[in-house]
């Protein structure tokens, strides 16, 4: 299941949290300043650099900079642009309202973005900024659809705008929002984190607008469908998209290519064969003969999905470039001379990697350890976001196979912090299965003198603990723990094998590859088998139940956007086509269900930890029923637990001060258990009466 946290989120707030870990920094010089440990103020304080956009001449990159505004209690996000050599950098947008989705246009006269910032129509829209000079300026005016996204045709005359249904008409000046009418639904997936309940027309459809008559127009003539991932052919006589043409696109993961011409009412064309999803980003090939994408596995291993590279030409014919690559990918690109290559996701590490478009082989394009997040190609240049470590991701130049480094917005923080190292695990699981994962030693560790740890494990369980600067582990070093990550079965980056191999299976080999991860820290000195917790969200928080409900080996546990009887969130959470293909409904395979129940149906048996229970109220992806439910069956046997319920929350927390929280109280849980205050000693009596005080 997606249900991932510290991973890959697209909310900025999460994204700036989800940035540390560490490598060993050299002794200070003499007379350096004295570096001070990481602590939860630092949270406002870091700066999340977005994704590098490279304009069309390759001379500039623009990107955005996110940061904490801690007095409004939210996140603010601007557009930012540097030049190819460093040599200048500049800020672009300012004000409360953001900025996001940065564009070049392809003649280089503007630069363009999303924003809800004041202007003649309301909500986001598309903004410019002439690079003459000038204010921003509104480009559109869309008041009857949501604007999603955007792109820029070839010849820089019209806009392809991705729009979804408003929810509500927008209220009239000056008076009061109307009072929400009731939501009517006749769709098999009704639900999804974030957006809400799904109405019958909440699809998302492309439309042209034509920039000089200021006028939009959709461009096909599909309905009740999502178009996404439209890109532009270079030449401007196609556009490119991915849609789900099935009879119910909701009861499907067939996704596929689409061609259509950039004319309003067009049919479109389905390009790929694959009766299993075909996707983007799509990236198209200098010469407009071919689109390169990505292919994912059939619907019943939809959540552990290794999607492999591929390539359709115009007239539908399919090649599989890089053919031996057991490796998720992502994010294709072209170079100007026709060099395909991709992000490639690889135990505990991701790169770019160029693809062999002819054979079965790829070839590595950066060799160090860290992990490219995004890039992009322009003129020439490649820009990536990478991070590592010890650093938050920043924007660098790719060349000959080398980074060289465009920003430095979190250098001068970094100075300050004494960091400590991540260090790679690697085990065998109780049936021989090689399992790797993380370690982060704390502050001052020193050798034979084992220590609290925290096993935390990620969501997904599709994604994986990789060597990205991740704040968690460094805090947790500051106040004497180490932290261990486990890529345990599920997780990405080890092959399509590894990661299916829990499928319709929950709770069994992920919890076996857990418990050796900490058998191995145990025995290497590191960890304290007399003081240990475990704590993990979403499919991370699922597993902390399966692990407690396994052994009593752990002194506490804190469980976040869990669920602990799958059965009860059928038709609950949006997972109703992974409960349908992978396990089967549970009419149909209630012995199933009822096996994979067991933290939650032999809780009195199987559970003595003392656990912490943790949800959003608005969370659609891993409800929180799922902790409701196993913290009243605590409550009911009288053993120690806590709930703790943030309001208006969605499965990745976007609220400052509920973040900061949620640290606050994962410490004091751990503390309480695993480093318990000493008992106080009571005072010796007096064995005869105190002599006064002398004047």
């Amino acid at each position: 299941m997606p249900r991932g946290f510290l991973k890959f989120f697209p909310c900025l707030v999460l994204c700036l949290l989800a940035v540390a870990s560490t490598s060993a920094l050299q002794t200070p010089a003499a007379g350096a300043p004295k570096k001070r440990d990481i602590n939860l103020d630092d949270l406002a304080r870091f700066q999340r650099v977005g994704s590098p956009v490279v304009s069309p001449d390759g001379e500039w990159v623009a990107y955005t900079v996110s940061q904490i505004d801690a007095k409004e209690d939210k996140g603010q996000s601007h557009l930012w642009m540097v030049k190819w050599d460093g040599s200048v950098r500049l800020q672009l947008t300012n004000g409360k309202e953001g900025a996001s989705s940065p564009r070049f246009s392809p003649d280089g006269r503007y630069i363009s973005f999303l924003s809800s910032r004041p202007g003649p129509a309301k909500g986001s829209q598309v903004w410019v900024l002439d690079r003459r000079g000038g204010e921003a300026e509104q480009f559109t005016a869309i008041t009857d659809q949501n604007l999603e996204d955007y792109s820029w045709s070839p010849d820089s005359k019209k806009l392809l705008l991705t729009l979804t249904p408003k929810s509500e008409p927008d209220a009239e000046e000056g008076k009061p929002p109307a009072p929400a009418k009731p939501i009517v639904i006749d769709r098999y997936h009704f639900k999804q984190d974030v957006q809400g309940y799904l109405r019958d027309d909440a699809w998302a459809s492309l439309y042209l607008y034509d920039i000089a008559a200021k006028k939009a127009e959709k461009l096909t003539t599909s309905k009740n469908v999502d178009e996404e991932d439209a890109e532009w052919s270079p030449d401007g006589q196609w556009i490119a998209f991915v849609s789900n043409h099935e009879p119910d696109p909701d009861r499907s993961t067939n996704t596929d290519v689409f061609l259509v011409p950039p004319k309003a009412g067009s049919e479109p064309r389905k390009l790929t064969p694959w009766t299993g999803p075909d996707r983007g980003h799509l990236a198209w090939s200098p010469d407009s003969k071919s689109i390169a994408y990505v292919q994912g596995v059939e619907i019943k291993l939809l959540e552990y999905d290794q999607v492999r590279p591929a390539v359709v030409t115009l007239d539908g014919k399919v090649s599989y470039p890089a053919s031996k690559l057991d490796r998720s990918v992502r994010s294709p690109i072209y170079t100007a001379d026709g060099h395909l290559s991709y992000l490639v996701n690889d135990d505990r590490n991701q790169y770019p990697a160029e693809v062999d478009l002819s054979g079965p082989g790829d070839k590595r394009l950066l060799n160090q350890q860290g992990a490219v997040t995004s890039w992009d190609e322009g003129g020439g240049h490649i820009a990536v976001s990478y991070t590592n470590d010890s650093d938050p991701a920043e924007i660098y130049a790719l060349e000959n196979g080398s980074l060289r480094k465009l920003t430095n917005y979190n250098d001068s923080l970094m100075a300050e912090l004494n960091r400590v190292p991540t260090e790679d695990l690697e085990f065998k699981s109780k049936d021989g299965t090689d399992v790797h994962g993380l370690l982060t030693r704390p502050t001052g560790f020193k050798a034979g003198t084992p220590v609290p740890m925290i096993l935390f494990i990620h969501g997904g369980p599709n994604g994986q603990d990789e060597h990205a600067f991740d704040f968690m582990r460094q805090w947790v070093a500051t106040k004497g723990y180490a932290e261990l990550n486990v890529n345990y079965r599920g997780s990405s980056g080890r092959g399509q094998a590894y990661s299916q191999a829990i499928a319709a299976d929950w709770g069994h080999l992920e919890v076996q590859d857990l418990l050796a991860g900490v058998d191995k820290a145990v025995a290497i000195g590191v960890a304290d088998p007399d003081k240990l917790a475990v704590t993990g969200w979403s499919y991370g928080g699922i597993l902390t139940d399966y692990t407690v409900a396994s052994t009593d080996r752990f002194k506490a546990a804190i469980s976040g956007a869990g669920v602990a009887a799958p059965m009860s969130f059928y038709g609950v959470d949006q997972y109703v086509l992974q409960y349908d293909n992978e396990l089967g409904p549970p009419w149909k395979n209630l012995p199933l269900y009822l096996k994979m129940s067991y933290p939650f149906l032999e809780v009195d048996k199987r559970i003595h930890t003392p656990m912490m229970f943790m949800g959003g109220t608005s969370d659609m992806n891993v409800p929180l029923l799922g902790g409701e439910q196993m913290y009243e069956a605590l409550k009911s046997l009288g053993r120690p637990t806590e709930l703790v319920v943030y309001p208006g929350q969605f499965h990745g927390f976007t609220r400052p001060s509920y973040i900061k929280d949620r640290y606050e109280r994962w410490l004091a849980w751990w503390d309480k258990y695993l480093k318990p205050a000493p008992a106080a000693t009571p005072a010796a009596a007096p064995t005869s009466p105190a002599e006064p005080k002398k004047p």
